[in-house]
């Protein structure tokens, strides 16, 4: 995998680049739909192709481990192969899932031990495993294994977690270099910054974590509960220290305004169930604002749900048909609303690193951010 930076901005830490991997070339500052079971929700794979313009998806691998599982994976001969989607894929290491049973885990030195949300048996998940299971997704980037912490959490705690994903980390990396990838398309391997809201702990962690020279370096233990201020701030932290030759991930992040400032920290990848969940859930973002297509003021909107779009959806449907069918639970209302959030953040990192070419790029965000985040 080769990431080459074409461009870095004069007025913040934002930068422009191509992630080169075997399944195809990534654009970043990049978006990447959530595919927790091989798909993302209610939209075809043609359509994140032609109309969403993804270059790339996510896939868990805590829930296609318990299904489909993985005899079937590796029979259709992986995640492309099964799900047809045939860009790059990232896999999450399902720490994260793991993390959030609660009371159907159990933490160890050797991994973490935890009851299915299906149908309660019990399962492991180890560094080793973990790694050997992303081998048989064959996903084209691997995440290490962590431990999420929740927020709040003492400082004791974060820094014992920190220390077990680093060792961790290393297991992670041994495995990794014990095996190889089964269908021909190289794996990298991502490990991810850990420690909490301490800014002591995060430095210890990136700096642990950017010594060990993986090919990209992701953020993770953000957006989970903590203010918005405390989340730029560490996140502005890490990137100062990861490499600025390697990709930076920053997981699970977040709202259209919430992306733009990361790029402005340096952040080059980013993931988040928001635009699909609410999509599904009557709730819009676009370019001048976040629509509620459940509110009455629609109901006799016979405009476009977003004439400056160059989707066919958002010129073809109008607001009033829109709020219809999310007044009438159908289904269509769900995949629309999913259709075009998903459009509107690929629109939305486009034009990011369109600005960050022409030199504008700092001035742009500023305004955007005021623009998305406003309740029409």
């Amino acid at each position: 995998m080769r990431f080459i930076i074409s461009t870095f901005d004069n007025k913040s830490n934002a930068r422009c680049g191509e992630l080169q991997t075997d399944s195809g070339v990534i654009h970043t500052p990049i978006f990447m739909p959530v595919g927790t079971v091989g798909s993302v929700k209610g939209v075809h794979m043609k359509d994140l192709r032609d109309h969403i313009q993804a270059e790339i998806i996510l896939g868990n691998t805590y829930h296609l481990y318990l299904r489909p599982g993985m005899e079937i994976i590796q029979k259709a001969g992986g995640l492309h192969s099964f799900n047809g989607w045939q860009g790059p894929i990232l896999t999450d290491s399902g720490g994260f899932q793991v993390f959030s049973l609660n009371e159907r885990r159990k933490i160890t030195e050797n991994g973490v031990k935890f009851a299915s949300h299906i149908d309660g048996s019990k399962h492991e998940f180890t560094p080793e495993n973990v790694i050997e299971t992303q081998r048989i997704i064959g996903s084209d980037i691997m995440m290490a294994f962590d431990e999420c912490i929740p927020y709040p959490a003492t400082k004791d705690y974060a820094e014992q977690s920190m220390q077990r994903t680093h060792r961790w980390l290393t297991r992670c990396y041994m495995k990794y270099q014990e095996t190889e990838p089964l269908y021909g398309r190289y794996q990298s391997l991502f490990p991810i910054v850990q420690g909490g809201i301490f800014n002591d702990l995060r430095v210890q962690s990136s700096e642990f974590v950017a010594n060990m020279d993986f090919d990209g370096n992701a953020i993770g233990g953000v957006s989970v509960g903590e203010p918005t201020e405390l989340m730029y701030e560490v996140t502005a932290l890490c990137c100062n220290i990861l490499p600025k030759d390697k990709p930076r991930y920053l997981m699970g992040v977040g709202t259209p305004a919430n992306i733009l400032e990361c790029i402005a920290l340096g952040v080059d990848m980013f993931d988040c169930v928001m635009p699909t969940r609410n999509g599904r859930n009557a709730v819009l973002f676009t370019r001048n604002g976040i629509m509620n297509m459940r509110n009455e003021k629609w109901k006799d909107d016979f405009s476009p749900i977003d004439a400056e779009s160059d989707l066919f959806a958002d010129r073809e449907y109008s607001k009033a048909y829109l709020r219809h069918l999310f007044a009438n639970g159908e289904m269509l209302a769900s995949m629309i609303g999913s259709l075009h959030n998903l459009h509107f953040y690929l629109w939305l990192v486009k034009e990011a690193r369109k600005h960050i070419l022409e030199g504008d790029f700092a001035t742009w965000k500023d305004i955007m951010v005021k623009k998305v985040s406003t309740r029409l």
